[in-house]
């Protein structure tokens, strides 16, 4: 069975690590989300009047790009810690350099390491949860004791 690639993944196949390789690109899809919501909100007047509807469409991209890590590493908790904090660390740099250009952005949202944190906190409940989850499964597929053998 062939797996789907993401758009803009061959440019990243010189990662021959799997955990490296969706984490860069988790990475680049949420500050690509970032400058696009950011330009929307700075540079496009027409969208004041919908930007409670602007704001959320940025949410739900955001959580989409997030899926990511989770949906590649479902079955394997450490691999999906990694890539998710790996990419949401390369968001937090791309955060820090907005604020170069948009001065305001840190006052208005958050600081670059509470951004960072943030997700790296998400990442590491939803793979704490996994893992949790993986060994409850295990426990309800073993059975309650061990058979008998007869002599």
């Amino acid at each position: 069975m062939k797996t789907a690639e993401l758009p803009g993944a061959k440019w990243f196949h010189w990662l021959r690590n799997l955990t490296l390789r969706v984490g860069v690109l988790t990475g680049v899809y949420l500050t690509a989300v970032m400058v696009v919501a950011v330009l929307a909100a700075t540079r496009l007047p027409f969208l004041e009047p919908i930007a409670h509807l602007r704001n959320w469409a940025a949410y739900a991209a955001f959580l989409l790009v997030m899926l990511v890590p989770i949906a590649t590493f479902r079955r394997r908790p450490l691999q999906l810690l990694a890539a998710g904090v790996l990419g949401w660390a390369l968001f937090a740099l791309a955060y820090q350099g907005m604020g170069i250009f948009f001065p305001n952005l840190h006052a208005r949202l958050r600081q670059p390491f509470n951004v960072f944190m943030l997700g790296a906190i998400v990442y590491g409940v939803l793979a704490a949860a996994t893992w949790v989850a993986q060994i409850a499964l295990g426990l309800i597929q073993q059975p309650a004791f061990a058979p008998r053998r007869k002599p």
